[in-house]
């Protein structure tokens, strides 16, 4: 589970529960075989599909230093009819 980060709870994710879909923070360099891997074996479902995408870094300031925030990728995993993730599903 190096790979994941967190799971995300914004009001698009929310929606996509009702679709069966997860949205998971990535390490950046984690390819989809990798966290598919990671999802199957420590949730126990089966992933359908999988969509991803980078969100872009953004600036922050501390005094006169100009700094960017992580990067990281954001996943949203969509699971076989019948499996959940108990802890996350609605």
């Amino acid at each position: 589970m190096d790979g994941i980060k967190y799971a995300v709870f914004t009001d698009k994710s929310f929606r996509l529960l009702g679709k069966n879909q997860y949205t998971f923070n990535v390490e950046s360099g984690s390819t989809k075989t990798e966290i598919k891997r990671w999802i199957e074996r420590f949730f126990g479902v089966k992933v359908k599909a999988m969509n991803s995408h980078r969100l872009t870094a953004k600036s922050r300031r501390i005094g006169s230093i100009v700094g960017h925030t992580i990067h990281y990728k954001r996943m949203i995993i969509t699971l076989e009819p019948g499996y959940s993730i108990p802890p996350l599903s609605s």
